[in-house]
């Protein structure tokens, strides 16, 4: 079982080293963020945002607003700094602000609101019951959007990460394909990737 308040604690203790530690390939998010259905005019929501390691790349692909979440009152306070300018020069330029970042529990928040594409990226063994996660996120996801959950490493890889300080706050990633039928109540899986690369589980909401 994985106490959220020990989360909390765990990532405001490293937010402020985060981005510096960061190891990332613009290919494989490229290719997560394909299969993910995020392109011009989505509407997205990251899920355990962190610092906000994506924003870059969802803003290269001109969604339409990015609702971003995470649970760590540190990493949310980074990642709002660097929405803030962005939504600034929006409105300079007499437009609606389209970065929201909210510090607050996924699985309780109330959006109000529905979205194309939901991305949890390199965060999905910090949840302690995965088959509540996908059923709260299908929830938020409108009808043919699509839900990815998504690691920028293996899934081998990511067990010994997370093998260290972080195994109090995961639980060891689950085999893509079982994944994937937590999956299917709510979404046709067309994505199963598990590689040394990199792991994704993505796919479509059923109407």
């Amino acid at each position: 079982m994985i106490d959220k308040n020990e989360v909390i604690r765990f990532f405001d203790r490293y937010a402020a080293g985060w981005d510096a530690d960061m190891k990332r390939s613009d290919r494989i998010i490229g290719i997560i963020l394909d299969n993910a259905g995020v392109r011009e005019g989505s509407d997205v929501l990251d899920v355990a945002c962190g610092t906000g390691v994506l924003f870059p790349d969802y803003l290269a692909r001109n969604v339409g607003s990015l609702t971003a979440i995470d649970i760590s009152p540190e990493m949310a306070k980074i990642a709002a700094g660097k929405a803030a300018p962005v939504n600034r020069e929006l409105v300079r330029s007499g437009k609606k602000p389209m970065m929201d970042i909210i510090c607050g529990d996924v699985e309780t928040y109330d959006f109000g609101r529905s979205f194309d594409s939901i991305v949890v990226y390199n965060a999905f063994p910090h949840f302690g019951d995965p088959a509540l996660l996908i059923e709260t996120l299908a929830r938020w996801t409108r009808p043919s959007g699509r839900l990815s959950v998504a690691h920028g490493m293996s899934r081998e890889a990511l067990t010994r990460h997370h093998s260290g300080s972080a195994s109090k706050v995961s639980l060891i990633l689950m085999e893509a394909e079982e994944l994937a039928k937590l999956f299917e109540p709510y979404f046709d899986v067309d994505v199963i990737i598990s590689n040394d690369e990199m792991y994704q589980v993505a796919g479509r909401r059923k109407e």
